[in-house]
Parts: structure tokens; C-alpha cells; sequence
């Protein structure tokens, strides 16, 4: 589903991402782990397209990640997202299926389906301006699933949710993984890591030092944090 092959990205002197290459697989929910400034966003940045590596090829399901078609089935919520505070949860979930090309009875059934899922039921019809950062961050993640996605990218996806939320979001993402979705994941939760993925990869200073199964690279006791600690500490 995913491929990179020796993929660099310079900025001036900085290399952000250095001769980097690994793939996931079709319906693996995969991690992708790294220190504050590892390469970790700009690796997303570059699938989507909203930047350009220096060198070396991105692939998505086979298709260059510099082509629109590539990104006809994709889920995508962003670090940091926001929802426009004049917006409620349902207007804003409402206006991305529309980008989507949804028809209305289509967009509708989502949204209600999402709502659901995401447990804002009561809630979506409020100004997002009242809304706490975790809710916040429900609706971005219940808009990433619109259009019934094959492949989720979520770039830190437990930001600012309690530790009920996070518990929830690990549930909805096992069930997705269990549907054959493929899950392509950065977040600083090595514990909710080690539960929900199949594979990780760890970078630091924007070279990968290690692309393994969890299973495999948590042995002898260790928790992915250890091992994690371990290999970025050199």
C-alpha cells in the first residue's frame, strides 16, 4: 500500500529526510516513531504531496504520490488539526464530504454513522468553538474516515484526548484494522503504539534505524519505549 525508496528531503543544509526506504503492507496498521524534528511529519507530508522529496520515489497502492489518483482513497487527519469555531462538529463533517463529492443522502448516512462511532452524539450540532481539544480532535478524525477509505494516515491521532478517549480511539482503530484497513500512524503513545500496530519503524535526525514487526522488536522483557529510548540514544 505504502512504498518509499531511498527517499531524501533537503532544505538548504537541513536534511529532514535522509536516503529513507520501507513499505506497508495492504491492511497493516503500521507506526511510524521518532523524536520531536525526526523526519516523522515531512515523511506524511511528502505521501500526500504537499511537498516534494529531493530525491528518491514515494508510492501509494503503486502510484507515485506526485499523482491525484494516488490519493483517491485515502483518510488524512492532521497534527494539530482545527475545526473553523463559527462551525459545529456536523456542519464541518457536512462540508468535507462535499469535498469528497459525497451526494447529500450519501453524506448524510455518513456523517450520522461517524457521529456514532466517534461518540459525539449531542454534541455535534454545537459550535466548535465550545468544543474541548479532544472533541476537536474526534471530529478530525471522524472526518479522515468519509468516504470509506482504504488506506488512514493520522499524524499523532491521540492528541489532546483523555485517557478515555484514547482508550476508544485504540478500539475503533483495532476494528478498523480487523475490516482490512490499512493504518499508517506517528504518535509519541509507545504504549497505544505496542497494543493497536503490526509493524513500527523508528527515525531520528531523518534516518531510519529500525523497520520490524513489533513482536520482533519488542523481545527480552523490553517495552517499545525501551527499545525506542535505546536505539534513538545511540
Amino acid at each position: 500500500m505504502i512504498e518509499l525508496k531511498n527517499v531524501t528531503k533537503r532544505y538548504d543544509s537541513l536534511i529532514a529526510v535522509d536516503d529513507v526506504s520501507f513499505s506497508v503492507k495492504v491492511g497493516e496498521c503500521f507506526a511510524l516513531l521518532g523524536p520531536n524534528g525526526a523526519g516523522k511529519t515531512t515523511i506524511v507530508k511528502m505521501l500526500l504531496d504537499f511537498t516534494r522529496p529531493t530525491s528518491g520515489d514515494l508510492l501509494l497502492n503503486g502510484i507515485p504520490s506526485t499523482l491525484a489518483e494516488s490519493r483517491t482513497s485515502i483518510g488524512y487527519l492532521a497534527e494539530n488539526h482545527h475545526i473553523p469555531v463559527n462551525l459545529s462538529g456536523w456542519q464541518y463533517l457536512m462540508r468535507c464530504a462535499e469535498l469528497l463529492d459525497l451526494s447529500p443522502s450519501s453524506a448524510i448516512d455518513q456523517c450520522r454513522r461517524i457521529v456514532e462511532m466517534i461518540g459525539m452524539q449531542g454534541r455535534e450540532h454545537a459550535k466548535a468553538g465550545t468544543y474541548s481539544k479532544g472533541m476537536v480532535q474526534r471530529f478530525g478524525f471522524g472526518a479522515s474516515l468519509l468516504g470509506d477509505p482504504k488506506l488512514l494516515i493520522l499524524d499523532e491521532p491521540t492528541g489532546g484526548l483523555d485517557p478515555i478517549g484514547i482508550r476508544e480511539l485504540r478500539q475503533l482503530l483495532d476494528s478498523l484494522k480487523g475490516q482490512g484497513m490499512t493504518i499508517f500512524l506517528n504518535s509519541h503513545l509507545l504504549s497505544e503504539v505496542e497494543k493497536i500496530c503490526d509493524t513500527a519503524a523508528i527515525i531520528n535526525r531523518g534516518k531510519l534505524l529500525v523497520k520490524d514487526a513489533i513482536s520482533d522488536i519488542v523481545k527480552g522483557g523490553d517495552t517499545l519505549e525501551d527499545v525506542f529510548v535505546r536505539v534513538v540514544k545511540g
